[in-house]
């Protein structure tokens, strides 16, 4: 019975060495993936949603390229009652936004993290793509379209560009080069499939075409079949 015990302990030991170690080395927490050679390699870092943490994404990379360096990254703020987040909603509007202040302060946090991770991992800009799910998939549009020279592409899935965003942008050349994936499901009630829809046409507008994917019945959340389609779109992106 001793020996069935200290064989069971030895298997939880091991799984508890095998969860990867939160960094604290860049501008922002997260976890990593890499390369035994990560030079010159794709760089694919996750954003987590509200409420969430860096764990939350991670799992993805499973379904991915294993030739990619991945890291996770967690959000500046604290919700009450645990987790984290990048901005806190605006209730004085019906529609999701978020405090300008705090989505500000976030993207430039999230700025200087991937202009950290570009050098730590010895990658380029154009290897780096932001894949964020809600409140995250806010932030990587929030990236995308102020900050293009930082990376190759976005994944947004069930998000939307913020009003105060959308207030700032005009047409940009540095923009022709931005690979963006739009996923959403059609009976989302926590960010509406009109965030989706709206991206798109604004996207459009600024001579981005992205690769927009709806998936009918799926609420807030991501579907295996997004994910299939979030990996074609990342290996044509980066020309894999």
């Amino acid at each position: 019975m001793m020996k069935f015990f200290a064989a069971l302990l030895c298997v939880f030991s091991g799984l508890a060495h095998a969860q990867p170690a939160l960094l604290t080395d860049l501008a922002l927490p997260y976890l990593a993936a890499a390369p035994v050679d990560s030079k010159d390699k794709p760089l694919v870092i996750f954003l987590h949603g509200y409420g969430s943490d860096e764990r939350d994404l991670f799992g993805i990379k499973d379904d991915l390229s294993p030739d990619y360096t991945y890291l996770s990254v967690r959000a500046p703020l604290e919700v009450d009652g645990g987790g984290y987040k990048w901005f806190s909603q605006d209730t004085n509007v019906a529609d999701y936004e978020g405090v300008t202040r705090d989505v500000d302060a976030s993207t430039t946090l999230l700025t200087q993290f991937i202009e950290q991770a570009t050098n730590k991992y010895g990658t380029q800009p154009d290897k780096v793509i932001l894949i964020g799910f809600s409140q995250g998939a806010m932030m990587t549009y929030q990236i995308g379209l102020q900050h293009p020279q930082l990376l190759r592409g976005i994944a947004a899935l069930s998000g939307k560009i913020l009003s105060a965003l959308n207030a700032r942008l005009k047409p940009d050349d540095r923009l022709k080069g931005l690979k963006v994936f739009i996923g959403h499901g059609t009976a989302d009630t926590r960010v509406a499939y009109t965030g989706a829809t709206d991206a798109r046409v604004v996207l459009e507008n600024l001579a981005v075409l992205p690769a927009f994917h709806s998936y009918p019945g799926v609420g807030h959340s991501i579907s295996g079949t997004e994910v299939a389609d979030l990996n074609t779109w990342l290996n044509a992106s980066l020309g894999q």
